[in-house]
């Protein structure tokens, strides 16, 4: 693996372990109807209540149009929902609607335990130890947000 000389040898460890669960996870979550993209959009409406349709492309690096046709689609399915921005009618405001938050709702819970019954094969100290590393890996979650707003 050829890395930046100046990164530190445990940031790009890091890197790659993340890297590598990442493809963990991506095969513990149930295939479906939702794309990553689709999902990650309706998680941002569930976390973060409604967005103008503008300020969604960016965060799940897609373009504009792509998140037009994706905000299309959703609603189709009954997943999200489009309005006009009360401050601006020429804005649009998405928010996810109550099938959608059960769809997100599914694929946590079928993400969940599959990843329970990983977790069963750890010992007690790496099992605290992740449970541990937690609130850290949150608050990189949030630094990624805050980059990509």
């Amino acid at each position: 693996m050829t890395t930046d000389p100046t990164m530190p040898a445990e940031d790009a460890a890091v890197a790659a372990g993340f890297e590598r669960f990442y493809e963990t996870l991506r095969r513990l979550t149930p295939r479906g109807p939702l794309s990553l993209t689709a999902a990650s959009t309706l998680r941002r409406l569930e976390r973060s209540g409604p967005h103008r349709l503008c300020e969604l492309y960016a965060p799940e690096g897609i373009s504009q149009p792509a998140m037009t046709q994706l905000v299309t689609r959703l609603e189709k399915e009954g997943l999200a929902e489009r309005t006009s921005d009360p401050s601006d009618g020429r804005a649009v405001i998405v928010s996810i609607t109550e099938a959608g938050r059960e769809a997100v709702s599914h694929r946590r819970r079928v993400r969940a335990e599959a990843l329970s019954e990983l977790l069963q094969g750890l010992t007690p100290e790496q099992y605290e130890a992740v449970v541990a590393a937690l609130p850290a890996l949150e608050r990189l979650s949030d630094l990624a947000t805050e980059q990509a707003s």
